[in-house]
């Protein structure tokens, strides 16, 4: 085996070891320490951060800037509620039917993505944002009652509507959050198979250059529709798991301009990497729990940490956080080491 074999199997040893240990605190240790609100946070993290990863699949791995992830959320969460209100499936079914059906819903988004990219891709998608919103600002989500036909009225909380029902062993807070964070974990994991064996170099060949691409024998029609259809799927589950936590969806809860934060705090957490995925969880839901339940401040003040965020991303860090910010710590450890290393001779040469 070579050096560079060996160095490069150690490297994965140690980020799968460090997985698996932050896995294993995400399910042993925080539902003993935190709180029940901490508990509803760190769930909303969990599935925000598929969300983000989603978005890394199309745009840090195949270069198309997708806007519209935020809507197939929506679309997902709605599927999940309304097949949970009308069938007895079980929830692992319900996941599977939300993430296919929008894997669906986004390869037919995606079809443009065959012919545009840069600012007109994403002015389509956010279109199918907008129009996703004006969709549920008139039909709104399913309210329980007959079967795939009823609706509540719109933005209204009734005691009446029933929750979107949890897996049998997983109906209590702690458990579910428990049950989400697995489901996440898969997830990840399917899309980091995907990235490590044919589809990811071949995403990577479009992203660098599609005349490349093509020379090399790249289907670039079959790999772009692979990975909006990849990420539409982790979405679409995430959005049913983001039903059963919320309980009773409601369209207010989703808005167009959501698809911007999400892309920006994807941006800002590495969109290259999938633990950049996990920080944009953090910085769209971890952060506005901070602010406004913790701190007593106003969370739109986020929209300015995360603009200016962005604007770093763009002009100095495009790994974003997860790729600078180790590189600025050790930076700052040589400087303090060298410093250090000098004081000693400073003083010999003063006596």
């Amino acid at each position: 085996m070579s050096p560079l074999s060996a160095y490069l199997q150690r490297g994965v040893a140690v980020r799968a070891t460090v997985a698996v240990a932050l896995l294993a605190v995400a399910l042993f240790v925080l539902p003993h320490t935190a709180g029940a609100d901490w508990i509803t946070t760190f769930t909303s993290v969990a599935i925000y951060s598929v969300v983000a990863l989603g978005f890394g699949i199309l745009y840090g791995r195949v270069g198309m800037i997708s806007l519209g992830q935020v809507a197939l959320l929506t679309i997902g969460c709605w599927i999940g509620t309304r097949f949970a209100y009308a069938t007895s499936l079980p929830f692992p079914f319900l996941l599977l039917l939300a993430g296919g059906i929008t894997c669906v819903i986004g390869v037919l988004v995606g079809l443009p993505a065959l012919r545009l990219s840069g600012l007109y891709l994403a002015l389509i998608t956010l279109m199918f944002a907008g129009a996703t919103t004006v969709f549920l600002s008139v039909n709104d989500f399913p309210s329980g009652n007959n079967g795939f036909l009823g609706k509540a009225s719109t933005g209204a909380l009734t005691t009446s509507t029933p929750p979107v029902r949890r897996p049998s062993w997983a109906v209590a807070d702690v458990a579910y959050y428990r049950y989400t964070v697995i489901v996440c974990a898969i997830l990840f994991l399917l899309a980091l198979v995907h990235v490590s064996t044919k589809p990811g170099r071949a995403w990577a060949t479009i992203r660098e250059s599609e005349p490349a691409a093509i020379a090399a024998g790249v289907n670039i029609t079959l790999y772009k529709l692979w990975a909006f259809a990849l990420a539409s799927f982790v979405t679409g589950v995430a959005g049913c798991l983001l039903a059963a936590q919320v309980g009773v969806p409601r369209a207010i809860t989703f808005q167009t301009q959501d698809s911007l934060t999400l892309a920006a705090t994807a941006l800002i957490g590495g969109i290259f990497s999938i633990w950049g995925a996990i920080l944009a969880g953090v910085f769209n839901q971890l952060l506005p729990f901070l602010f406004q339940a913790q701190w007593g401040l106003n969370p739109n003040f986020l929209l300015i940490i995360f603009g200016a965020g962005l604007l770093q991303v763009l002009l100095t860090a495009p790994g974003g956080l997860v790729d600078q910010f180790p590189k600025d710590m050790a930076s700052l450890a040589r400087l303090i080491f060298s410093g250090f290393r000098k004081l000693p001779r400073a003083r010999g040469t003063e006596k």
